[in-house]
């Protein structure tokens, strides 16, 4: 029997149980499409992943005191981080390109009628360059403003909502911070989540401003963090080497002796979030693998009832001189055309429902064409594997016994 009449009388079989078939192709669907919208929340994670490690720069390191990385305090025993520790690394550190001072800390700010508490962050004119921090409206404050200890601040990108205000009404006039007028220079344009203090929830300010005027008599000499620069992404071990002989010196400590102070790779972040984005894609690759299973056990158990259905009909082409090779083909062709069919009406799910994703709850996805291939290509697959069993037992039945079956 040739391959096109083999599936020509495939698709009338299958025809001729439209309800049936559209059941028994379900599992496929939902498992086909399972991993069509795995693969592109998996994609679309990763973009987002990879768009935030750009944000923040691979060539970024974050220096804190202690163990302690979210407080601008030392722990007890611990040495803080002052400005003698910035002078040694900018003096000492070669394969450092800029070494950025913080204090940070939450203070009430008021705008019009309006007032919340924000954190607070007094840095270097550097710290935008570095950290890829863009002014949306107005601009970043410059060396000469922070020389002058001038009341300048640039607020985050949610800043202005907080102070019933918006961007463009708020840059030129003046806030108020722990009770000491600022004007606003500019605005961010917005960063997303990041590790840290959420820098469209915060309010840079320079840093002597900060140090002299907000504070002062918290922090005295003492820094929440230092954030560095490499002179090349690439000197990476060599910088945390310079970075270590350089405070462990200026510190004093002895051989064996503990480090009071800890370098953070923000990719290490990063990295947390993207074991989280596997774990889940595992989780959905084995719901899909289960959904995938089930309906190919449901393509098997249909086939078998066909078989036994059309017993008669086997025994009338087997006596008229249908080979047995011929029988299993004609059999296995209606279980891969189920397979595929379910196969393909998933693939178009899969797209929809990434897109619906994308459009409901804002989640970024990419849609892959090799996932695509891989989906099609297994339903196909698995249309085969589960369709030998029914599609031999067919082949085997003997004409006479075949005849006979009522």
């Amino acid at each position: 029997m040739l391959l096109f009449e083999i599936v020509r009388i495939a698709l009338a079989a299958i025809r001729a149980n439209k309800l049936r078939s559209m059941l028994t192709t379900l599992g496929m669907v939902i498992g086909v499409g399972a991993v069509i919208t795995m693969v592109a929340l998996g994609n679309g994670a990763r973009m987002a992943v990879q768009a935030q490690l750009d944000a923040l720069g691979t060539d970024i390191l974050t220096i804190y005191p202690g163990h302690n990385i979210w407080r601008g305090i030392a722990q007890a025993g611990m040495a803080p981080l002052t400005m003698d520790d910035v002078e040694a690394l900018r003096a000492r550190a070669r394969t450092l390109k800029a070494v950025v001072p913080l204090m940070t800390g939450e203070r009430q700010v008021k705008f019009g009628g309006e007032n919340a508490n924000v954190d607070i962050m007094a840095t270097t004119a550097d710290f935008s360059e570095i950290t890829r921090l863009i002014p949306e409206y107005g601009r970043f404050f410059t060396d000469q403003d922070d020389a002058a200890n001038r009341r300048v601040a640039i607020l985050g990108w949610e800043v202005p909502g907080y102070l019933g205000s918006t961007a463009l009404d708020i840059v030129g006039h003046e806030v108020s911070i722990a009770g000491v007028r600022f004007e606003v220079i500019g605005t961010t344009q917005r960063k997303g989540e990041q590790p840290g203090p959420d820098p469209d929830e915060t309010i840079y300010i320079p840093f002597n401003t900060g140090r002299q005027r907000i504070f002062g008599r918290e922090y005295s000499d003492r820094l929440r963090s230092l954030t560095v620069q490499l002179v090349a992404p690439d000197s990476m071990s060599m910088a945390l080497l310079d970075i270590e002989t350089t405070l462990r010196s200026q510190h004093h400590l002895r051989p064996g002796q503990e480090n009071d102070f800890r370098i953070l790779d923000r990719s290490e972040f990063l990295e947390a979030r993207s074991e989280a984005n596997r774990t889940m894609g595992f989780l959905l690759a084995g719901i899909a693998a289960i959904s995938l299973i089930v309906g190919g056990i449901g393509i098997m158990n249909i086939m078998l009832v066909s078989v036994t259905e059309r017993t008669r009909e086997i025994g009338v082409r087997k006596a008229l001189g249908a080979t047995r090779r011929s029988v299993l083909l004609q059999f296995l062709a209606e279980a891969v055309t189920l397979s595929l069919m379910g196969g393909l009406i998933g693939v178009l799910f899969g797209i929809a429902s990434s897109r619906a994703i994308t459009l409901l709850q804002g989640w970024q996805t990419l849609i892959s064409m090799e996932a695509i291939v891989i989906a099609v290509g297994f339903s196909a697959a698995v249309g085969v594997f589960f369709g030998v069993w029914p599609a031999r037992k067919a082949s085997r039945l003997d004409p006479i016994d075949a005849l006979r079956y009522e």
